[in-house]
């Protein structure tokens, strides 16, 4: 985190160019193999070879998905482990990671080789394009699993602090791709397998390149025991990478639904269905273009905006916030004034096979991409609200548009026929930008509140310098054990830490007291997993375990909270405690200590032990309350003050029996 502190420093501009221009190149260099391939096919072999490269789109995407559902998650539990100095387990995470990429390419093989053509007339091929999509798909499919596991260790490779390295291994690829196209394609006549055997070659020096990596990694070791199965380790990894799993599937979605539609209302119209959809396909790699390089805006943007979140520093994060809306505005600007000034350029740079084709094409572009600046700020603006842990408005925030347009796509074309599948894209963009401004307005508002009501940390407590043993309370809402660990503390006269280990923590990081103090908040159970995987959460996180860590180390205290039994487990003298109570008798002091009606002691219990158990089970991947990760289990039923005495007691003969 000390490392990180410049991000609250250092000119916002300068720190976004400098994050960001890297990640948009990574970005762009890993949507070219498909571009590159429709290009070739376009003017190698005509807009049918384009429409079957489209058809196995949806499919090579689910690959993609699901290899960074793996590796975004494997890269983030890295990030997460080496922040808190926690390197043992990294390289299982990694191999785990791996290894269900690769199976998971093994189940896609099976059930696109089993399925066959009836499987790509399901997501729109057609009897003109069916043959090619069968020659491309089948070759495309068998590199399916190692070009899965190449971009699961391309995140992993760059979270190990190597994205020079992942970026390099891609980039060869794609080369290798830009060459063997046009050579297989026309020099050796292979028509559209071609193209598939240069992706496919490619994919493989890629993937060899990055397994070559695993050989002199920086901060883990892999072994055959790392690619050992462990369902613990992979919940927390998979968790980690919902969010980029969900951006994959919404695509698929988009696509097969596309597909299908341009198909039935082309095949009613004078353009026949092979026309619009590969017209279709055409536009969405101009618009994948586009819509990467403002990801990448805001991807290079998440360390920084969640840094000074996290620190209170709302002033810097409006800036990064106008800084990236600005900058994806301005990118988005220029490519709507080219898409339609000169739409006709961008057409035949892959492929015009025909004056009716090229007609339709041009047309649908300019309606398509009219409003493509409202797309991309409406993506950019959720994946900022994802940086500072806004889980809640992100998630539905980054697949609003998306929905809209399926939603669109069904309904506008009963009315204006192929071309309405075209406009139901900008009339998404409409509805979803609308809503996002909402939602950004009231974040802007929240921030200048915020900014105006910074309060002075509180002062750090004085660290204690008795040795002795170290005492973690774990318990559940309403059995009182934040109170019955201040009384062990008292009778045993050491300090009793619960708000002042955030103290600590918010010093030690320039997080703010409120930010860490938010980190088991009752999140719903939906967007739990996606609230604590943000990068600026797992900041908060190793923070708050250094915090600990440094109260233990000064001397003998009570931890009450926050973990602790898992962060300090390979401390010396430890005594784990955890405090349960029957539901009645919480519920009962839950009304005594807030007021509360029983129905809402209730809810306030469900929700908090909902939040302590996902923050607890996230960051340890072992079971909240498990009696076998504690030396004591009370039940405080039986009173506050005999709760606290039989701690005592249990204490005072523990530190006798070791002494």
């Amino acid at each position: 985190m000390e490392n990180n502190q410049y991000f609250g420093t250092e000119k916002v501009g300068k720190l976004l160019a400098q994050f960001a221009i890297p990640c948009i190149f990574s970005l762009i260099i890993s949507c070219l193999y498909n571009i590159v391939d429709q290009i070739f096919v376009g003017n190698g072999i005509g807009y049918l070879g384009n429409a079957a490269t489209g058809v196995i789109f949806p499919i090579t995407v689910v690959g993609w998905g699901m290899s960074l559902f793996f590796g975004d998650g494997a890269a983030a539990s890295l990030s997460v482990s080496l922040g808190r100095n926690e390197t043992e387990t990294i390289h299982r995470s990694v191999g785990n990671a791996a290894l269900c990429s690769f199976l998971s390419g093994v189940v896609i093989i099976a059930v696109s080789y089993l399925c066959g053509d009836s499987l790509l007339r399901l997501i729109g091929a057609t009897d003109a394009n069916l043959t090619m999509a069968h020659d491309y798909g089948f070759i495309i499919y068998a590199m399916m699993p190692l070009a899965m596991v190449q971009n699961t260790l391309a995140s992993i490779i760059r979270a190990d602090g190597s994205p020079r390295y992942a970026m390099g291994a891609m980039l060869v690829g794609a080369v290798i791709n830009i060459i063997g196209d046009p050579v297989a394609i026309f020099v050796l006549d292979m028509g559209i397998k071609g193209a598939a055997y240069a992706t496919i070659l490619g994919q493989f020096v890629s993937f060899l390149i990055c397994a070559a990596y695993l050989l002199k990694s920086k901060t883990f070791h892999i072994s055959a025991g790392s690619f050992r199965l462990d369902f613990v380790i992979l919940k927390r990894t998979m968790a980690l990478g919902t969010s980029s799993l969900l951006t994959q599937l919404s695509i698929v979605v988009i696509t097969v639904v596309n597909n299908i539609l341009l198909v039935r209302y082309g095949a009613e119209s004078v353009y026949g269905a092979d026309i619009p959809l590969a017209a279709f396909v055409v536009i969405m790699k101009l618009f994948q273009i586009v819509l990467n390089i403002a990801i990448g805006i805001a991807a290079g943007a998440q360390p920084i905006v969640g840094y000074n979140y996290g620190a209170g520093k709302y002033e810097r994060v409006k800036s990064l916030l106008k800084l990236v809306v600005s900058w994806t505005f301005v990118v988005c600007l220029v490519c709507t004034v080219l898409f339609e000034t000169i739409p006709q350029v961008f057409i035949r740079m892959f492929g015009a096979d025909g004056e009716l084709y090229t007609l339709f094409a041009v047309g649908c572009l300019r309606i398509y991409l009219s409003l493509i600046i409202f797309t991309c700020v409406q993506k950019v603006c959720a994946i900022f609200l994802q940086s500072i842990g806004h889980a809640k408005a992100a998630a539905p925030l980054s697949v609003l548009r998306d929905v809209f347009l399926i939603v669109l796509s069904l309904i506008v074309p009963i009315f204006l026929g192929v071309t309405g599948i075209f406009w139901a894209a900008p009339a998404a963009d409409i509805l979803a930008i609308a809503i996002t401004a909402v939602v950004m307005a009231k974040l802007w508002k929240e921030l200048s509140a915020a900014e105006g009501s910074r309060v002075s940390e509180s002062v750090l407590p004085a660290y204690p310098t008795k040795s002795g043993v170290v005492i973690t309370v774990s318990r559940e809402h309403g059995s009182a054990g934040k109170r019955i660990g201040q009384l062990v503390a008292e009778k045993l006269g050491i300090p009793c830490y619960y708000k002042e280990m955030i103290a600590v923590a918010a010093h030690e990081s320039g997080l703010t007291q409120e930010f860490i103090s938010n980190l088991n908040s009752d999140e719903n159970a939906v967007m739990r997993d996606l609230y604590l995987g943000s990068n600026v959460v797992q900041e908060a996180i190793t923070a708050q375990d250094r915090a600990i860590r440094k109260l233990a180390d000064a001397g003998s205290c009570v931890i009450v909270g926050r973990s602790a039994d898992y962060v300090l487990r390979n401390h010396k003298n430890i005594v784990r405690i955890f405090i349960t109570a029957p539901k009645t008798y919480r519920i009962r002091k839950v009304m005594e200590m807030y007021g509360d009606t029983q129905e809402q002691a209730e809810k306030s219990i469900e929700r908090s032990d909902a939040a302590r158990k996902a923050y607890y089970e996230s960051i340890t991947n072992k079971r909240w309350g498990d009696s076998h990760s504690y030396e004591l289990c009370v039940d405080s039923s039986i009173g506050v003050d005999e709760t606290a005495n039989l701690i005592f007691s249990y204490v005072k003969t523990t530190a006798s029996a070791q002494g």
